[in-house]
Formats: structure tokens, C-alpha cells, sequence
């Protein structure tokens, strides 16, 4: 059966895999998937898992993390959230509770096997890639998935003539928290960033 993207949508957002049969320890709270998408879309935002203000809210990337995004894309918040230009789908669909030490932990491994290949069947438009962290470079990279985000990334030249349809950009997750690698690695706002800007203007 070929999936509708509208039925999909719904099916991903009444998900309860990670209530109802988890791989390893239950999901803490009740789930709130978050995605978006549309058949227009060219291009889609692979991010890894909403946090806990994102949960609140039910809008991607509605964070600090999501203005520094913005900023890389060259896009304001209505043309993010402008599901016609934009398809937002992290790794794993809900906040997957902190570990230990108070950091959010991975995202959740019921996710991606179940909904990641029929999503991705449901949107053939789409044109670019967004690969947001290790475990979206890891899925959608391949064997071009490098050991750590540092060398995935550092690769983009490589991985980004590697396909025409769609093509890929990985990035590092635009959290705060990763301000002093950016400062370690100006290439990435020298180089890598402008192309980003370019292709994003070229496809919204």
C-alpha cells in the first residue's frame, strides 16, 4: 500500500511505539510527535529530537537552537514554518527524556525504523537534506558517514557532490552549546555556509 503524506502525518503524530512497545525503557511522559511536511517542500530539516521546549509547544526548533538555524538558512520564522517550503522530521519524534547527568538523551530507536523510509517515500520532491547531527548524518549518509560530527562534516564537499537526488548538507546541531566549535572551525561559517544560504534561496 502506498501511503498518503497527509495520513502519514497523522499516524506519526498519534504514535505510541515508545509507550507501547519500547525498545528498552518506556518513554517517560506521554508521547508528542513532532513533524512537518508537505509535498512541496524541497527541502527537509533531518534534526535528531525535539527538547523539552519543543515539547511544550508542539513547533520545531522553537528554541535558541532554531533562531542560530534560521540565521544559517538566511530564512526569518514565517518562511521556516511555512510547511510549503520546509519539511521538518528529527530522527526521533519526541522528546526523549534526560539522562543522568540532566542532558537530553539519544533519540528514541522505535523512530526511525518504523517511519523514516516511508516518510521519505512520501516527499520524492525533495531536493536538499539538511543531516542535523550524528544520528540523521548516520541514517541518511551512508557509508559517507564519518566517524564523528567534526570529520562528517569537514567532508560536506564530498558528500555533497555525492548525490543529485537529493542532495545532502550534513550540519552540526545548532545548539549554543556548540558555540566554541564553531569558533574552532571557522571553515564551517567561511565555507560551508554560504553554499547553504545559496542552496536554500535557490529551493524556497
Amino acid at each position: 500500500m502506498t501511503d498518503t503524506l497527509q495520513a502519514l502525518l497523522q499516524e506519526i503524530r498519534a504514535c505510541r511505539l515508545c509507550r507501547e512497545s519500547p525498545h528498552g525503557t518506556p518513554l517517560p511522559h506521554e508521547p508528542r510527535p513532532v513533524v512537518t511536511g508537505s509535498r512541496t517542500a524541497r527541502i527537509l530539516i533531518a534534526g535528531q529530537a525535539p527538547g523539552t521546549r519543543v515539547h511544550a509547544s508542539g513547533l520545531p526548533f522553537d528554541d535558541r537552537s532554531g533562531d542560530r538555524l534560521r540565521d544559517w538558512l538566511g530564512v526569518n520564522r514565517e518562511e521556516f514554518y511555512d510547511p510549503q517550503r520546509f519539511a521538518i522530521a528529527p530522527m526521533g519524534f519526541c522528546f526523549p527524556g534526560y539522562d543522568a547527568k540532566g542532558s537530553d538523551l539519544s533519540p528514541r530507536r522505535e523512530c526511525a525504523p518504523a517511519w523514516r523510509a516511508r516518510l521519505m517515500a512520501t516527499m520524492p520532491q525533495i531536493e536538499l537534506v539538511l543531516a542535523i547531527g550524528q544520528y540523521a548524518q548516520a541514517w541518511h549518509l551512508g557509508d559517507l558517514h564519518r566517524k564523528g560530527v567534526t570529520e562528517t562534516v569537514g567532508d560536506w564537499k564530498t558528500i555533497f557532490a555525492a548525490w543529485e537526488h537529493p542532495r545532502l548538507l550534513p550540519l552540526p546541531h545548532p545548539s549554543w552549546r556548540n558555540t566554541a566549535w564553531l569558533k574552532k572551525n571557522p571553515w564551517f561559517e567561511q565555507e560551508l555556509l554560504p553554499v547553504l544560504k545559496e542552496e536554500v534561496k535557490a529551493k524556497t
